[in-house]
This record gives structure tokens, C-alpha cells and sequence, in this order.
């Protein structure tokens, strides 16, 4: 296939609202593909050329782009600049010029030209390789056509914005094959074990969605990370899973550790590998453990060794950082407790129930000292007395530590997957949620007065609706932001601002920001409650109304009352958002207490 007949199939995605509309035209892109050309293209859907996990970036700011495009179409910058500001959009002026320069015979590239062109530009490094990657991409812009170009110069800067999740993509695959999205979860599962878009596409044409099966565990790609419900009583927790694990819910960082041949990569539950930012951690993979081949889960969670206390989220965070590294580890030493075993030394642990995995676990981790040891194994209650479920909560309270999780003894591990294997205790001891909600940035308002200076004055925020796979809104947060949050808010959204309405986006039409923002940013956020409103989309059930003409709201949205920002989430992933069932069951728990 031709970059240019990719570069149509992105137009019509780009010019769609409709998620179906998306799906099937991914689902046909994904037919007309040849075999070799499945893994680049699902990268370059995503902006990249390496799947996410893969530290290859492009390393090109928004100043390198616009040298490419002078240099390509021999522009003076300073008019360069003037029509980009008018303009608005980097695709669309380099498009432009390219449309008045009719001078030049493009070049008919195929996607494998444009994609190798684009990993030799990210793997430039050393002396000289800014002026390289200026100029390889220059040359990739004089040969394409006007509409290529236009999204071509968006790839380096992250900025191709098609408005869909990696699960459209999976959906897409189902409709390509079964003309409907009846195996999505099939591909789903495989997803959540591999979540390399690239791997999937391109096995399921070159095998068939049957092929998926085999998908196990690799070595050095991350796995999903599974997720919790939540209960505010003991005695809700022992009647829906029985005797249990009870374990200590630590307030740090989740790292996945893999560990091949002595080799440790540590990830992020955003996919990030972030091995580089925690030394110390992967020195004690390597030398408290004795396993040839491994993937376990932990929380990273800093430490006093001076009084034997745990350090709040607050101090810990200040370990993620990309310098000043070994300074840190001096001032913030990080003790990693494990409490997930996915595999071992060819095994795959995810399918066995959780009494074996944290029996494996025990046998395989000894940690005889919380002062000499980096790598520690969380404790374990196993119980069916919700009394003692009480007293643990309190003891990990008193700790410091966030609360407690209880864990079904015959549970799997179900990657990606929130499920009743795993139950946070979220005690509440009123009607006032006493919860955060982990939100999507969905857009933002322009500031009046002070707030005028950071171009920003509020922002509107969103939950994910499962079923439908959208994000709806729950909160609009004017309030609670210091000045420097609100310049940090104002550079976080200007770098994924959207000129259109994300696909996958449910506002009501009151709501409309002034700039829409791509669902990247993830926040958390506390509340005095949950209550309902008629312009919140999460929840809002619509009726027709008795003319038929129109839809008229039946059941109102859920909204927080008195919301502000606790928290920028660096490490969740946008799927990892709160859920609209959450919502629905946390509200339901206030509503019984007020009773």
C-alpha cells in the first residue's frame, strides 16, 4: 500500500465523530493491507514506530519540524511561522505550501519507504543527529503529496490525533474478520497479555483470530496490570468472596519487574519502561531473587531508614524523575513489596488460582530485613472474619499505608481487567465520599482575571463508560489549583489540544470547552459527593420525547460536588480511569448511608 493511501484512510477517520464510523473504516484499512505492512502501520496509527512500552521516541520539538518543512520547501522561516500561527495546525500549513509548489513530481511511497525513513530518524543519536533528523525528514516531505505531508509532519511531534483507543483498534479487528465485534473479547485477553497493536494485527491476518490463544507471557513486554473493586464494609468483602487474602494497600509507585539472564526491566502500569529511573530496584531484582526467568508486581514505595516509617505519596513521587537520579536514591531509598507472581521460569502463573501464585511467591522471596533488603513480599491475613479484616485496616492506617486489599484465594489474574479477585477496602463513615475518582482532562475553558495570565480558568473532566467505550463527563473544576498547577494544567493540555471533538467524547452541548483536549491526561480527583445533574453525561439515560422528535433527559448524569484536583496521574494509562460502574456503585453506597 501507498503512504498516500494511508494518509486517505486517515483523512476520513479524522473528518468521523462517529466511533462506528472509526471502526469500520480501520477495519478496512486493516484488509487492505499486505502481511509486512500490518505491524508498521497499527505503530503508525498510534503516532510511532515501536509499540508503547519501547523507549524510541523521536525526539524532535516542534522548532526541529518547522526547520524540515523550510528546508523541504525552501520557505523562509519567518513566513513559515506567520501562516503556521494563522493557521493553527502543523498538517494543514505544511499541506498548503505543498499545494502552491506544484512544481515538484512526488514520489508514490509506500508505507514501508515512509516508515523505515521514520525508525532512522528516531534512532538518530550522537554528534549531529538533530541536523540528521531535520533532514531525513525534510526529504520525506519533498517527495510526498500534499496530503501525506499533512500528517507525516504530525507523527514526530505526537500530534496525529484520530480520536480513537487501542480499543477501537481491537473492535476493528473483530469487525475484519467476523464482520461484527463479537470476538473482541478474545482479542482482548490476547491484548492484555501483549498489548503490542503492531504483534496483534499482525498475527491475526497472518493466522486468523484463532491464533490468539497462543498468546502467553513474553519476557521484557509488559503485561496490563489487573485492577480492583472496591467495598466500604468488611462485611460486604466476605460476602462476595468468602475466606480470603487480606494484604496491605501501599501508596507508591506499581512496577512491573521482568528479569531474563540476570537482565531487569522495571514498567509502569501506563506501559512506561521507567528501568532507568529506579536503579536501586533493579540491583535487588537481580541479586535478593533467585529465578532465571521472571514477571512479578509490586508497589515502590519510598522509606525512612532512620525511623523504619514508609514515606507518604507526596515524598515517593519525587522518585520518578529522569535526572538527578542517584541523588535521590541517597535521599528516598524505595522498598519494592511484591504481591503478584505472572511467571517463572517458563510457567505462566496468570491462569492459576492467587493461593498458589502467592505460595510460589513466599518460596521465592524470603525478605529477611525491611533495613538491608530492597525487595520485600507484602503480608499476608488469610481470614473469613470480617472483626479481623477491621483490625488489618487499621494497623495499615496507622502504618501510614493507604488501607488494605483482599483477595480471592481461587482467583486468576485477569490482565487488564478490573474483577472481584481483587477488593479495595474504601471504608466510609458518611455520606461524604471520602474516595478519590481518577478522571480524564477532557477540555478546558479559557481563564477571566488572574486567571487570564495561564490561559486557562477551568477544566472539564470525564469518567470511562465501559460498555460503550466513551468518556463522560462528571465534573468541571474551576477551584483548588495553586498558580503553578494551573500553568502546569495550561502546558499539559496545549500539548495534546484537539481542533475537534474526540470521537470518543460524550458532552452535553452546555459543556462544550473552549479547546477539546485528546484523552491523555489523567487526574485524580476529590469530591464532597456524588450527586446527579442533567448536563453530566455519566449515567444520563435519555428518553424520546412524546412528539418523537427529540431525545429528552429520563435519568440525570452523575456529578461531583465541589471537586478540585488532588493529583496529576503520570502513571495510569487512560483506560484506567474510574469507571461509570464504579460511580454507580459508590454513589448507591452514599445514598444507603444517608438512609
Amino acid at each position: 500500500m501507498y503512504f498516500l493511501r494511508l494518509s486517505e484512510y486517515f483523512s476520513k477517520i479524522e473528518s468521523v465523530s462517529s466511533r462506528l464510523a472509526i471502526t469500520h473504516l480501520l477495519a478496512s484499512l486493516f484488509k487492505e493491507l499486505d502481511l509486512e505492512e500490518a505491524k508498521p502501520t497499527a505503530y503508525l496509527l498510534q503516532g510511532r514506530v515501536v509499540p508503547l512500552y519501547e523507549r524510541l521516541e523521536f525526539g524532535m520539538g516542534e522548532k526541529m519540524v518547522l526547520r524540515s518543512i523550510a528546508l523541504a520547501l525552501n520557505l523562509e522561516m519567518s513566513y513559515l511561522k506567520k501562516e503556521y500561527k494563522r493557521i493553527g495546525d502543523i498538517g494543514e500549513t505544511t499541506e498548503k505550501f505543498k499545494k502552491e509548489i506544484i512544481s515538484y513530481d512526488y514520489k508514490k511511497l509506500k508505507i514501508l519507504d515512509v516508515y523505515n525513513s521514520l525508525v532512522e530518524l528516531a534512532k538518530a543519536s550522537g554528534d549531529g543527529s538533530q541536523e540528521r533528523k531535520i533532514k531525513i525528514l525534510a526529504n520525506l516531505i519533498r517527495s510526498v503529496d500534499p496530503l501525506s505531508a499533512r500528517y507525516l509532519v504530525r507523527i514526530p511531534l505526537g500530534r496525529l490525533r484520530l480520536g480513537f483507543s487501542d480499543m477501537t483498534v481491537l473492535d476493528a479487528l473483530s469487525w475484519m474478520t467476523a464482520g461484527d465485534k463479537s470476538l473482541r473479547k478474545v482479542i482482548e485477553r490476547a491484548y492484555h497479555l501483549r498489548p503490542d497493536l503492531g504483534f496483534l494485527v499482525f498475527l491475526v491476518k497472518k493466522s486468523g483470530i484463532g491464533s490468539l490463544s497462543d498468546v502467553k507471557p513474553t519476557l521484557f513486554v509488559p503485561i496490563l496490570m489487573m485492577r480492583a473493586e472496591r467495598l466500604s464494609s468488611a462485611k460486604e468483602i466476605v460476602e462476595k468472596i468468602g475466606r480470603c487474602i487480606i494484604e496491605p494497600k501501599f501508596d507508591g509507585f506499581r512496577i512491573q519487574a521482568h528479569l531474563k539472564d540476570g537482565k531487569a526491566r522495571l514498567f509502569s502500569r501506563n506501559l512506561e519502561d521507567v528501568t532507568f529511573m529506579y536503579p536501586d530496584i533493579v540491583e535487588g531484582i537481580r541479586k535478593e531473587i533467585k529465578a532465571k526467568e521472571l514477571i512479578i508486581e509490586g508497589e515502590a514505595i519510598g522509606f525512612d531508614e532512620l525511623t523504619g516509617n514508609f514515606l507518604p505519596f507526596q515524598q515517593t513521587v519525587q522518585r520518578r524523575r529522569k535526572y538527578g537520579i542517584a541523588e535521590k536514591i541517597k535521599e528516598i531509598p524505595l522498598k519494592l513489596f511484591v504481591f503478584e507472581l505472572l511467571y517463572l521460569d517458563g510457567k505462566d502463573f496468570t491462569r492459576h488460582p492467587f493461593i498458589e501464585r502467592r505460595k510460589t511467591l513466599d518460596n521465592l522471596i524470603k525478605s529477611p530485613d525491611i533495613f538491608t533488603s530492597t525487595i520485600l513480599k507484602t503480608k499476608e491475613v488469610i481470614t473469613d472474619d470480617p472483626k479481623r479484616i477491621e483490625m488489618e485496616f487499621e494497623e495499615a492506617v496507622t502504618e501510614g499505608l493507604e488501607g488494605i486489599v483482599a483477595k480471592k484465594m481461587n482467583g486468576t489474574y485477569q490482565p487488564g481487567a478490573r474483577d472481584w479477585n481483587w477488593i479495595k477496602f474504601k471504608r466510609s463513615y458518611s455520606s461524604q465520599l471520602e474516595d478519590t475518582i481518577d478522571a480524564i482532562v477532557m477540555g478546558y475553558y479559557y481563564g477571566k482575571g488572574k486567571r487570564n495570565k495561564f490561559g486557562i480558568g477551568a477544566f472539564l473532566v470525564g469518567i470511562y463508560d465501559e460498555e460503550e467505550d466513551k468518556y463522560k463527563t462528571i465534573a468541571k473544576i474551576g477551584t483548588g489549583l495553586t498558580d503553578e498547577e494551573w500553568r502546569r494544567m495550561a502546558k499539559m493540555c496545549e500539548e495534546v489540544k484537539s481542533e475537534n471533538k474526540p470521537a470518543l467524547y460524550d458532552v452535553d452541548k452546555q459543556l462544550f470547552p473552549d479547546v477539546w483536549v485528546e484523552p491523555t491526561i489523567v487526574v485524580e480527583i476529590l469530591a464532597d459527593e456524588i450527586t446527579r445533574s442533567p448536563v453530566h453525561t455519566a449515567g444520563r439515560v435519555m428518553r424520546s420525547s412524546k412528539s418523537g422528535q427529540a431525545l429528552e433527559i429520563d435519568v440525570p448524569g452523575f456529578a461531583l460536588r465541589f471537586p478540585r484536583l488532588q493529583r496529576v496521574r503520570d502513571d495510569k494509562r487512560p483506560e484506567e480511569v474510574t469507571t461509570l460502574t464504579e460511580v454507580k456503585q459508590i454513589y448507591n453506597e452514599l445514598e444507603k448511608n444517608k438512609q
